[in-house]
């Protein structure tokens, strides 16, 4: 079923499933084995607004409605394990604390933008938890987790996709997790 969204702005919004060519081939491919894809929206937007800031003054999206997806390598011992932050924007993801100690590691910081964006298939500046790579942590914080409307990434610095925390949450290998990002 097709959501009424209020946090649009001035985005023109419509059922992701009608228009998977927006989004990046992975994102697509995920999206449609989802079961509430008809749930989730999307609107095509200039590429050159697709950072957060820019994006919401543009669009007239609420900062609090953004919610941005984090690329976080984790090493221990030659082995490196990666997770997929979402946290909103009004906030910042605990790298050296909450996933540091998620993914077991000894050390763990942002993965350099050309491995994000190759593993991915996405585009930097776009990378969203639909449709990453199945071995991959989705840490949701429990925010997000929380809200009922929130905008992120499409996959492509063109297409922003409009989806519930709910949704957020229930993808496959996602967890919700409480103290994940904290205010800036």
């Amino acid at each position: 079923m097709a959501h009424n969204w209020t946090i649009n702005g001035k985005l023109t919004v419509t059922p992701a499933p009608q228009r998977t060519e927006l989004l990046a081939p992975p994102v697509a491919r995920a999206l449609l084995a989802l079961p509430d894809a008809a749930a989730i929206g999307v609107a095509a937007i200039d590429a050159m607004l697709a950072d957060t800031a820019q994006f919401c003054e543009f669009y007239d999206v609420p900062l609090s409605a953004s919610a941005n997806c984090v690329v976080v390598a984790g090493k221990r011992g030659g082995e490196v394990r990666y997770a997929a932050c979402l946290a909103l924007a009004t906030t910042r993801v605990n790298v050296n604390t909450v996933v540091r100690q998620h993914l077991n590691a000894r050390k763990a910081s942002f993965a350099p933008m050309d491995a994000a964006v190759e593993m991915t298939g996405m585009e930097y500046g776009g990378i969203t938890p639909i449709g990453l790579p199945s071995d991959w942590s989705i840490l949701v914080d429990l925010k997000v987790a929380a809200e009922p409307e929130l905008v992120i990434g499409g996959g492509s610095r063109g297409a922003k996709l409009l989806v519930s925390g709910e949704t957020l949450a229930k993808l496959p290998g996602a967890q919700v997790v409480d103290g994940l990002a904290s205010s800036i």
